[in-house]
């Protein structure tokens, strides 16, 4: 995780990013350290990567790499705002012993459009990550990865639009409308028993999401996920990141899992 003390939205790459709307710095720290602190109560370690100034978006280190058995596959932006985020990741990566750190050739942003399942790495493309970059993740990571077509701007990274309920089984939560009619068919054969979510409850971001396999961090707008989490026998954590929302960002994206 990375701390947002330099956050603010100037630029707008993504629907949700609306520079005339003011943001609440010391808000968003509060609520980003509530997120560390919940992960840190459930019994999880957090790493923490400094923020570096002109920066605002590092506070979503999601996007910064994917991590599966100890090998990284680092980041490359698709936006020249972001792209300096990519090298402070990689540093972060080396710095701390990470023998198999991979530089991309191609554009992808970390786990904003990779998603790890036990059988898969799933790959969303559309909006932001190059389809070149899927065959270069299934190099990286030795697992077969599925690709996936993102059709609507509002869920322009795969990672809002799904979330991983337990990659230690194939167990998913999904919005089928941000996905193309194709790629519904194949999360439906791959996926038959995946939790649907509602066009409510992923316009409040409920898919952007981490579940240690129990415990599912979401946004606590995401109200009609609650339910349903529960019947499946996961605990809902319900949290506040409202001011980084104006990001375009939630739970998963202010968090990168160290697999």
């Amino acid at each position: 995780m990375c701390p947002p003390a330099h956050f603010k939205v100037t630029y707008s790459i993504n629907p949700w990013m609306d520079p005339a709307k003011p943001v609440d710095v010391p808000l968003a720290v509060a609520q980003w350290e509530d997120l560390r602190d919940r992960y840190r109560a459930l019994g999880h370690t957090v790493e923490v990567l400094d923020p570096r100034p002109g920066l605002p978006d590092m506070v979503f280190a999601a996007n910064g790499a994917t991590v599966v058995d100890g090998r990284v596959l680092g980041a490359r932006f698709a936006y020249p705002e972001r792209e300096l985020e990519a090298a402070a990741h990689l540093d972060w990566f080396r710095a701390h012993g990470y023998p198999d750190v991979h530089e991309p050739v191609h554009v992808n942003e970390g786990e904003g459009d990779f998603a790890v399942t036990a059988s898969y790495v799933l790959a969303g493309r559309g909006f932001r990550a190059s389809p070149l970059s899927h065959g270069e993740a299934q190099e990286v990571f030795g697992r077969p990865v599925i690709g996936l077509d993102l059709v609507n701007p509002r869920f322009y990274h795969l990672d809002t639009a799904l979330a991983v309920l337990d990659d230690n089984a194939d167990d998913v939560m999904y919005y089928p409308a941000a996905f193309s009619a194709g790629s519904q068919d194949v999360l439906r054969r791959l996926f038959p028993d995946a939790l649907i979510a509602d066009e409510a409850d992923a316009v409040a971001f409920g898919l952007n999401s981490v579940s240690d396999g129990r415990h599912v961090v979401l946004p606590q707008g995401a109200v009609g996920l609650f339910g349903p989490l529960r019947e499946r026998g996961f605990v809902p954590v319900a949290i506040d990141l409202s001011e980084l929302l104006k990001g375009g960002g939630s739970v998963k994206c202010c968090t990168l899992e160290l697999r």
